[in-house]
């Protein structure tokens, strides 16, 4: 098994993407990326901590690669935008992907180099990467929070359309449901 840290916006639809994934095996949301030791989500939200709202990804490599981890986080969130997702709007919400050594650091600059290459967007892509020094699980409440929440305005609103798109771009990838 392996894990990747990834920010993709609010960590409750990063987490309800990737709950569905052939080969991901657990998904935690947390924090990760700022300077305050065992933030609240509170904290985090207000922006001060440094934090980034991110999901800690375990994944069998056997059934699912780095790469094909990647290319469904970028399909699934906007990596072009600088500190926001939508209406969520501050660092907490930054696009980052937080590596735990250099050989995840070379395969994710490679796939951002070709993903630019590709010129999928208008604007290059704008996800940082950073060395994971410390991943917070969130409090209890924000796990599985779609899959207890899905008819919440914001799931609906928010988290529901990128599930359709992750449905509709990579059937093949997802868990018999």
């Amino acid at each position: 098994m392996e894990t990747i840290t990834l920010a993709g916006g609010c960590f409750w639809c990063t987490e309800a993407v990737f709950n569905i994934v052939k080969g991901v095996e657990k998904v935690e949301p947390g924090y990760t990326g700022g300077s305050v030791a065992n933030p609240t989500y509170e904290q985090v939200s207000s922006g001060i901590t440094g934090h980034a709202e991110a999901v800690e990804i375990t994944f069998d490599s056997n059934l699912i690669s780095l790469e094909e981890i990647l290319e469904i986080f970028f399909a699934t969130h906007d990596p072009t935008a600088i500190n926001r997702q939508g209406t969520d709007i501050g660092t907490q919400y930054r696009s980052a992907i937080f590596y735990k050594n250099n050989f995840q650091k070379t395969i994710v600059e490679k796939v951002i180099i070709n993903l630019n290459n590709q010129k999928i967007w208008d604007t290059p892509i704008v996800t940082s990467v950073e060395p994971l020094e410390i991943f917070y699980f969130a409090e209890s409440y924000h796990k599985d929070y779609y899959k207890k929440h899905p008819n919440q305005a914001y799931c609906q609103v928010t988290i529901a359309p990128k599930v359709i798109k992750l449905k509709q771009k990579y059937l093949s990838k997802l868990k018999s449901i």
